[in-house]
C-alpha cells in the first residue's frame, strides 16, 4: 500500500503539515495551485510577549488570479529583519541555540520566486527533523491540470500509484470516501493531538508555526510529537 498527501505550500506551518509529510511515503506539494492572500501560504504566526503575531514573506504587486508558482517575493524584502523579529522574540527560548541555525538556512535562501522559497523552507524542516517522505511538484505529475477539488486529487493519486491518501482533518466536508473507494484508494483524515507545552512560563497560546514548536520542545521532542501525536479517522 503506498500513502500519498498532497498539500499547498506554507510558510513555517503549524506541526499538523509536518505530521501528514512524515505519515505518507509520497508527498505531492502544489504548485500550480492559485495563490490566496487570505491563506496561510506566506504567512504565519508566533509567540511574542504572551501573544500570537503574524509573520509574513511580503510579495511583489500581482494580480490574485495567478498560481503559487507565478508570484514573486517583493524587492524590498529583508531577510534579515524577519531574521531579527523572531531573535527578539525567541532569544531566551530553551532550545533558541538549536534552532537558530535552521532558521539561518531558510532565510538564506537566495531564491524569490515565492513557491520555489517556499519549497526550499519546506524541505529545510523536513530535513532538521529527519523527514525523508520524498516530496513531488505537482506540475510535474502527468494529469489533467484543468481538473479541480475532488477528481485532481483522485487523479494525483492514480499518477503516483497510491493506494491510501491521507489529508488533514480539515478535508473531511471536500472528499468523500466512497469515490474514492470506487478508484481503489482509501481515504484518511489526520487530526494532530491537542498540543500545550510551557511558553515561558505564560498561558499557553496555540496553534502557532513549528517554529514555535521548536523554539521550546526542540528537535527531538518535535520528531516525536511528528510520528506519534496525531490520530487517523
Amino acid at each position: 500500500m503506498r500513502t500519498l498527501a498532497i498539500m499547498q505550500p506554507y510558510f513555517l506551518p503549524y506541526i499538523g503539515y509536518f505530521q501528514l509529510l512524515a505519515a505518507a511515503d509520497a508527498f505531492v506539494l502544489y504548485d500550480n495551485i492559485q495563490y490566496t492572500k487570505k491563506g496561510w501560504i506566506n504567512r504565519n504566526r508566533m509567540l511574542r510577549n504572551g501573544a500570537d503575531v503574524m509573520f509574513t514573506l511580503p510579495l511583489a504587486s500581482a494580480s490574485d488570479t495567478l498560481d503559487v508558482v507565478q508570484r514573486e517575493l517583493a524587492a524590498d524584502f529583508a531577510p534579515d529583519d524577519l531574521l531579527r523579529s523572531w531573535q527578539g522574540a525567541y532569544a531566551k527560548a530553551p532550545h533558541y541555540a538549536e534552532t537558530w541555525p535552521l532558521l539561518q538556512r531558510i532565510m538564506g535562501c537566495a531564491e524569490r520566486n515565492l513557491f520555489h522559497f517556499l519549497h526550499h523552507a519546506i524541505r529545510e524542516v523536513a530535513a532538521h527533523l529527519s523527514i525523508t517522505t520524498p516530496i513531488t511538484i505537482s506540475s510535474h505529475v502527468p494529469i489533467d491540470h484543468g481538473l479541480r477539488g475532488e477528481e485532481k486529487v483522485l487523479a494525483l493519486c492514480e499518477a503516483m500509484g497510491a493506494t491510501r491518501y491521507i489529508n488533514g482533518v480539515g478535508g473531511m466536508a471536500l472528499y468523500d470516501r466512497g469515490r474514492f473507494a470506487q478508484r481503489g484508494i482509501s481515504l484518511e483524515f489526520l487530526r494532530p493531538k491537542p498540543l500545550e507545552y510551557a511558553q515561558f512560563g505564560a498561558p499557553f497560546v496555540p496553534w502557532l508555526s513549528i517554529l514555535d514548536v521548536l523554539m521550546f520542545n526542540g528537535r527531538e521532542a518535535t520528531q516525536a510529537l511528528v510520528q506519534q501525536h496525531y490520530t487517523l479517522e
